[in-house]
């Protein structure tokens, strides 16, 4: 794995960057002068082979994660006057793609140390929706995993399908399997933009592990077109609209790249993990002033985010005054998520009540600089700057 020894010290640091090598770019340019640019052969290969590394049945291929959230509620027949639980902490797509469908939202809190959905958040969440539940989307947020199977068991009860926002969590390990192989919801979702663990440029992926919700997934994507199985087609040209769908696929050109970057994948994970415990190492001299986001018990995340927790009153700073600061030392930082149920558009739709756990978890958060090209030196050129910055 590359570990950035060739870029000049005082580089500045993004808080993720994608990892492209030779092999990338040689699949990429051999898939430009093949026959195919979009929907030919690469695109069954790439979610082929993806559908084995997570352990799932199925993959269906999508131009981005919100397209993959987008099929999976399309795809299971969330629709007007059904309700979806969201957490609060999550990227706006997550929610967004439920009131296209037409649905409710209602949202959830999350656990203020993890920022994840939990039995006792969503069963909360659940008693304040008005109608039947339909759908509850869990997130695995930063790539640290939800309790599935207490999300799952609960979701069940209710008749409600689970739908898992993995876009952070390519690559983690659970004690009940590979997050995507989708063994306890009926859909899972995944984000191959640039700053994820996988890149594609663009892209996503739904794993399944029903038949027939992955057929209709492939119908959606393409229009609600289908041209193979009709039993009176004319002609080899025909081709029936069945229902109305959209334009999500995925181009071979970029399953080029997803292919070879799932080729080196297990050593991103890897590289991910060790630069973490790094981190974890060396913010414990910070004290309660600063601390490393906890991840479940009987978990081996792949992080997607390194988040901390920052005690901005102790430390007299503003995380705006933090953060400008730590740019001026190279270091580049995010937050994730403003509370989705703070955005003017869902204040205006959605009634929520105050969600403490929300609320602490975006207070307190700070996404420091986590890719595979980082070198060694750099989570302690990082960690010395935040010292710096909040003192």
């Amino acid at each position: 794995m590359p570990d950035g020894g060739l870029r000049p010290a005082a580089a500045f640091l993004p808080y993720g960057r994608q990892d492209i090598d030779e092999a990338d770019i040689a699949a990429v340019v051999e898939a430009l002068r093949s026959d195919y640019l979009t929907t030919g052969p690469l695109v069954e290969r790439f979610e082929q082979a993806f559908a084995e590394f997570v352990g799932a049945p199925h993959a269906v291929a999508c131009s981005n994660g919100t397209t993959a959230l987008h099929l999976a509620v399309a795809g299971l027949d969330i629709g007007p006057r059904d309700v979806c639980v969201v957490p609060a902490i999550t990227f706006v797509a997550t929610a967004n793609v439920c009131a296209q469908q037409g649905a409710r939202v209602v949202f959830s809190d999350v656990d203020p140390r993890t920022g994840l959905m939990t039995e006792e958040t969503l069963a909360d969440a659940m008693s304040r929706a008005e109608g039947e539940v339909r759908a509850v989307l869990p997130v695995h947020l930063c790539g640290a995993p939800v309790d599935m199977p207490a999300i799952s068991a609960m979701a069940r009860q209710c008749g409600a399908a689970v739908i898992e926002d993995a876009c952070h969590a390519l690559g983690t390990d659970t004690a009940w399997g590979r997050t995507g192989d989708a063994g306890r919801s009926d859909a899972v979702c995944f984000s191959f933009h640039p700053v994820k663990t996988l890149t594609t440029g663009e892209g996503g992926m739904v794993t399944t592990r029903d038949h027939r919700a992955a057929w209709r997934m492939r119908r959606l994507r393409s229009h609600g077109i289908v041209r193979e199985g009709l039993a009176e087609a004319p002609g080899p040209w025909w081709y029936e609209q069945q229902e109305l769908g959209f334009n999500y696929r995925l181009p071979d050109v970029l399953c080029a790249l997803g292919l070879s970057q799932l080729n080196r994948l297990p050593g991103f994970i890897s590289r991910r993990r060790r630069l973490a415990a790094r981190y974890r190492a060396l913010l414990a001299p910070l004290g309660n002033r600063v601390q490393a986001a906890p991840t479940p018990e009987g978990s081996d995340p792949a992080l997607h985010l390194f988040a901390v927790k920052v005690d901005f009153d102790a430390c007299g700073r503003s995380r705006a005054e933090v953060m400008a600061r730590l740019a001026k030392k190279g270091v580049g930082t995010q937050v994730h998520y403003i509370p989705v149920h703070r955005q003017p558009y869902w204040m205006a739709r959605s009634q929520t009540p105050d969600l403490p756990g929300a609320e602490a978890w975006y207070g307190s958060t700070l996404s420091l600089p986590l890719y595979p090209g980082m070198s060694d030196t750099d989570p302690a050129r990082v960690v010395e700057a935040l010292a710096w910055a909040i003192s």
